[in-house]
């Protein structure tokens, strides 16, 4: 089993601990990751642009001059595509651009994604992560201490200072440990997470 230092809010390694190694030390597997990451993207579009097509423009009905004899090219409606004011090729119109991945893969792309962070030595575990009040220049701090810039930080259900804390500074994420994804993983520099929330991710993916 890999072994992970164990930091307090100071920056000084206070311990180790074993990591699941069905979890934390699979092979890293790519084309899942990109295709996890794919699927988080395509759900996050809203699907709403649209433009309208010939059909739709308003005027166009009559034919702007007869078929022959003008001397021009032929032309059926002022609504064509390449009039001004025409209407768009293949418009594009509302849809629903998410699409499902298997459990199995899923669950794959987490593990791939956290086994990934551990091989590059950017998981921090933290003995505890606790704020007594909302205060971002005390993250701040907690930060500068463990030397981490951009970093996704994985919260418990009530770490309502945390999150406060941490919501004005760049480069910091706050997730609750229900709401992660492959995508805020591989972007963020640092996974920071503490023993409690740690123990609930084996749970979950064990």
């Amino acid at each position: 089993m890999a072994k992970v230092a164990v930091y307090n809010m100071q920056g000084q390694q206070v311990e180790e601990i074993e990591l699941n190694d069905a979890i934390f030390g699979v092979e890293v597997n790519e084309h899942v990751l990109h295709s996890a990451v794919v699927q988080y993207l395509a759900n996050q579009r809203q699907g709403t642009q649209s433009a309208k097509t010939r059909a739709e423009v308003r005027g166009g009905g009559r034919k702007p001059w007869r078929q022959k004899g003008t001397g021009r090219a032929r032309q059926g409606s002022i609504r064509a595509p390449q009039w001004t004011g025409g209407g768009v090729v293949f418009a594009p119109k509302p849809r629903d651009y998410s699409f499902k991945l298997n459990k199995k893969v899923k669950r794959l792309a987490f593990k791939s994604a956290l086994s990934s962070k551990v091989n590059e030595n950017k998981l921090i575990v933290l003995d505890e992560l606790k704020l007594d009040e909302i205060k971002t220049k005390k993250m701040k701090e907690v930060l500068d201490n463990l030397k981490v810039n951009k970093a996704l930080i994985v919260t418990g259900e009530d770490d309502r200072n945390i999150v406060l804390s941490a919501r004005n500074l760049p480069n910091v994420k706050t997730t609750p440990v229900n709401s992660m994804n492959v995508y805020d993983i591989l972007k963020y520099d640092s996974f920071i997470v503490s023993k409690d929330v740690l123990k609930n991710i084996e749970e979950v993916y064990a």
